[in-house]
């Protein structure tokens, strides 16, 4: 059985696949350069993520000797890292002095 056509349009028909409406004037065109079905290994996905990590660093104002990074997994992969390079022992990938790493 086919839903009917619902009667009333919303208000703001600004449709998107997150909860978030898509802004007024939105257009297929803000795509052009995105990397679409392509791997964070690739080329051009390599150098979003750079300049994703560059922008933070120089917005945030980051130390140099901090380090940078995205993590997939949202709020989850963010706490798990931040756990595993305080509390793991041996060298972290995130804190590589992590000095948990000489304790006995």
């Amino acid at each position: 059985m086919a839903n009917p056509m619902p009667g009333v349009r919303p208000a703001i028909p600004h449709f998107s696949s997150g909860p978030c409406a898509k802004r007024p004037g939105w257009s297929l065109q803000v795509l052009t350069d995105a990397a679409l079905a392509r791997s964070h290994r690739a080329k051009l996905g390599k150098g979003k993520l750079k300049r994703a990590i560059d922008l933070t660093r120089e917005i945030l104002e980051v130390p140099a000797d901090y380090r940078v990074g995205i993590v997939p997994a949202s709020d989850t992969g963010a706490v798990e890292m931040a756990l595993w390079s305080m509390l793991a022992r041996g060298p972290s990938p995130c804190w590589p002095g992590n000095p948990s790493a000489k304790a006995g």
